[in-house]
């Protein structure tokens, strides 16, 4: 058990850390989603192929072993998502924790739920929409438990962030956040994911996710080492999570089991990408990227999770509208099809989220009378 000193300590609910917006994490997110889209574009084969009308080996000879390491942007967003629920959970109750976090992801979600569903059941989409139950099981967030089909691919990792914000909310927000139990709670939040790993038990794998609870860490750590850089159990937090989540990370990409994955990554690779991530959140945490302070880094961070939402399912149609419909080269369909969804990602930021956002917000901080 770490002790760390009692001087150290942070009241349980200190006034929040006053700092500017951080937009060069902002920019980060943005890059990490275009990894993503990379993957999904030309770093896997299965229904994106069916878009190509080929392997997406063969539409990009040389790229696509590159794109193949786009996947591991979801590492990267998971650390992010730790220093950012750190760095808004501190203070907060748990109303307002749970407030914001639902305001954040729920109406861009059920916007892009219902948008590909509908774009599915068109008659000339060729690929199939879930069925009219699952569909709605999906506005729950709550499919993957439930076995429901998904709307959104990439609606598992929102399944994750899902269970990192609950052992988050009921192990330090609920109790009050201070410097101790955010580390203890990283702490214990590593051995016993190490401890689910060893005795390979469903339920403790499904609450603790050793393969993500690293990097979920990793994050937190980072924020700690922002409130104070000279910060040993900090910088410990960071190494630790930094050592298993590459570990995790090789085990589970070097060789993907699933049959539509491309096994072209190799682990020094996938360490590479792992590391870069870590630094990347460890440069802005420390300030070292203040000279990057752009307006329009903060507009990148705001069309990152739509764009993460749409981009693949919606991408699909657009890529074989223009590769096989228009005959459009395939690096020119992969960039306007990206540029397609940035732009619907910004319709989605604009006429969803900027009215919903406050407005879900605001209803659930609401007291009951």
């Amino acid at each position: 058990m770490i002790d760390a000193p009692a001087a150290a300590e942070i009241p349980v609910h200190p006034a929040p850390l006053r700092q500017n917006r951080l937009r060069a994490l902002d920019g980060l997110r943005l890059v990490a989603a275009l990894m993503v889209a990379a993957y999904h574009y030309g770093g896997r084969d299965g229904e994106v192929a069916d878009a190509w009308g080929s392997s997406p080996s063969l539409q990009f000879p040389t790229l696509h072993g590159w794109f193949a390491y786009g996947c591991l942007g979801v590492q990267v967003f998971f650390v992010i998502s730790g220093f950012v629920i750190c760095m808004s959970g501190w203070g907060r109750t748990l109303t307002s924790f749970f407030a914001s976090r639902a305001a954040r992801l729920l109406p861009a979600y059920w916007a892009a739920v219902v948008l590909v569903t509908v774009v599915f059941a068109l008659p000339v989409v060729a690929y199939r929409a879930v069925s009219p139950s699952d569909a709605l099981v999906n506005l729950t967030m709550l499919q993957q438990p439930l076995g429901a089909d998904r709307v959104l691919g990439v609606c598992w990792t929102l399944w994750a962030e899902i269970r990192f914000y609950a052992l988050f909310a009921l192990c330090v927000v609920l109790p009050g956040a201070t410097r101790r139990r955010i580390i203890l709670f990283c702490a214990a939040w590593t051995l016993a994911a190490a401890l689910a790993q060893a005795a390979r038990e469903p339920l403790l794998d499904l609450v603790l996710m050793p393969e993500y609870a690293p990097f979920f860490v990793g994050g937190v750590g980072l924020y700690l080492v922002h409130r104070d850089r000279r910060d040993a159990y900090a910088w410990g937090v960071v190494a630790v999570s930094w050592l298993l989540g590459q570990h995790y990370a090789v085990a589970r990409l070097w060789h993907a089991p699933d049959v539509d994955a491309f096994s072209y990554r190799g682990s020094l690779g996938i360490i590479l990408v792992v590391t870069c991530g870590f630094v990347a959140v460890a440069v802005i945490a420390l300030g070292w990227l203040r000279w990057a302070d752009r307006r329009w880094l903060t507009v990148a961070g705001a069309l990152t999770y739509p764009f993460y939402l749409v981009h693949e399912h919606l991408g699909w149609v657009v890529i074989e509208a223009l590769h096989q419909g228009l005959g459009l080269p395939s690096a020119a369909t992969a960039l306007l099809t990206v540029a397609a969804m940035l732009l619907l990602a910004r319709l989605l930021n604009r006429y969803v989220e900027e009215w919903a956002t406050p407005l879900l917000r605001r209803a659930l901080s609401s007291r009951p009378r």
